[in-house]
């Protein structure tokens, strides 16, 4: 099953399990295999493939051992600052998410009211 905003946590974590316990079989290695060579225990396994939810750092452990973590690329690349962006800020990559909304229209220009009132004219 692709996996899809739509899915909710659970039936992704159910979804990963099954991908992970896919590649275990598929590298002949037993769970208790992939517990010891990852340095996690048995039961972390388990849960993991049965799509319970794991600590990240157990994850990228059994990754590491069915040579899947390089995916983790794709799923979250990397990448550097783009060019505008670069232009924009000088040389200096953002720090700091900005809001995207209209344009601001420029402030009105401050003036001294004449007595009457009014605004004076310029």
């Amino acid at each position: 099953m692709p996996i899809s905003e739509l899915l909710t946590d659970d039936s992704i974590l159910a979804e990963l399990g099954r991908r992970v316990s896919r590649c275990r079989i598929d590298q002949s290695l037993t769970q208790a295999e992939l517990a010891h060579q990852a340095g996690v225990s048995k039961r972390t396994v388990e849960r993991f493939e049965a799509g319970a939810s794991t600590q990240l750092s157990n994850m990228i452990r059994i990754l590491r051992v069915l040579k899947l973590l390089a995916n983790l690329e794709h799923a979250i690349p990397g990448g550097g600052p783009r060019p505008m962006e670069l232009l924009r800020g000088k040389g200096k990559p953002r720090q700091r998410a900005g809001r995207a909304g209209p344009a601001r229209e420029p402030p009105v220009p401050w003036s001294w009211k004449d007595e009457g009132g009014k605004a004076a004219q310029k």
